[in-house]
């Protein structure tokens, strides 16, 4: 049983697993570097309660295709970071091709398809149940992944949304706070359980909101203009250009950038930097290295006073509380 990656004359790597593995109650850590085919992938796994967390990172000397093949009955939430991977399950309805920052949940028997490395990075984040482990996780959940889950308990490969969700900044501050865990193993066991089922809320979160929206943007040219500008916003957090610079910046107009921006993910662009920004701050007080002023001189707050009132209104404490 295992997961296996190659191009089209040769193996690229192997990953073994046995499904046992996904029962253990204890904790299990690992990771392995590889070579593929012109270039380098790195992962990080973890298992814990019929649960398995997979972080990967490749990176490439050119752009390339490869072909991917598994044979385990699994559960799979699928959190695309960057680059595009396909997902082509015998029986299901389509194909389904995962773009960057982009997210799914499918169920499957055994399925194979290709990873298109169309950047020469790419970065997925995985979490994949056993059977009966996602069917009792999901007993309690909605409408929506009941519907799924019931599917599921019929063997029938399916996917949690015709269409692939985006990943708004709720998602993507709870996989960081499971790549940036630095619990004990019991403790992050404890830890990476209670974020799996955060991230399954969210999934169902997207799903339903999903629904109810109609898509703005049309073309993946438009999408990755607006992941380009929410990029280079972070990159320039201390010192961000203004709306009308940024949409020059990012080579689409201003209402396109609004309206674009709002779809992927849900908040406006300086509402999203204001939230990350907070999010840095709060890691920076917690691990102890920097003071509140250099935190929030770093982060281009005009005052102490303007860093510490935010700080309070979206965590309810001042910073001198949580250092």
């Amino acid at each position: 049983m295992g997961f296996e990656l190659k191009d089209k004359n040769e193996g690229a790597f192997k990953v073994n697993f046995n499904e046992s593995d996904f029962e253990k109650r204890n904790f299990k850590e690992d990771s392995f570097e590889a070579a593929i085919p012109f270039g380098q992938v790195k992962a990080r796994e973890w298992y814990f309660d019929g649960i398995k967390m997979v972080y990967s990172e490749a990176q490439l000397e050119k752009p390339t295709e490869l072909d991917w093949r598994g044979d385990t009955e699994l559960v799979t939430m699928h959190f695309n970071i960057q680059g595009k991977t396909s997902i082509n399950q015998q029986s299901m309805e389509k194909a389904f091709e995962l773009g960057g920052n982009q997210h799914n949940l499918f169920y499957g028997t055994g399925a194979e398809g290709k990873m298109k490395f169309d950047e020469l990075r790419m970065k997925s984040f995985m979490i994949q149940f056993s059977k009966e482990s996602f069917l009792s996780v999901s007993k309690d959940g909605n409408d929506t992944l009941k519907n799924f889950a019931d599917k599921i308990a019929s063997g029938q490969p399916v996917a949690f949304s015709n269409d692939n969700l985006n990943i708004d900044l709720p998602i993507q501050n709870c996989i960081n706070a499971i790549l940036q865990c630095s619990y004990s193993d019991s403790l992050k066991r404890m830890f990476f359980l209670s974020k799996t089922i955060e991230l399954l809320v969210l999934q169902a979160e997207s799903f339903d909101k999903a629904l109810n929206k109609t898509a703005y943007l049309k073309s993946d040219y438009d999408k990755e203009r607006i992941l380009f500008a929410r990029d280079y916003l972070l990159r320039n957090a201390g010192a961000p250009p203004t709306l009308v610079e940024l949409a020059k910046i990012a080579g689409i107009n201003e209402y396109k950038l609004k309206k674009g921006f709002k779809e992927i993910f849900n908040q406006t662009a300086f509402a999203y930097l204001a939230d990350v920004k907070l999010e840095l701050a709060k890691s920076d007080l917690l691990e102890g290295k920097k003071t509140i002023s250099e935190i929030a001189f770093e982060l281009g707050y005009s005052s102490l006073q303007h860093f510490s009132t935010a700080f309070k209104k979206k965590f309810g404490i001042t910073p001198s509380l949580v250092k």
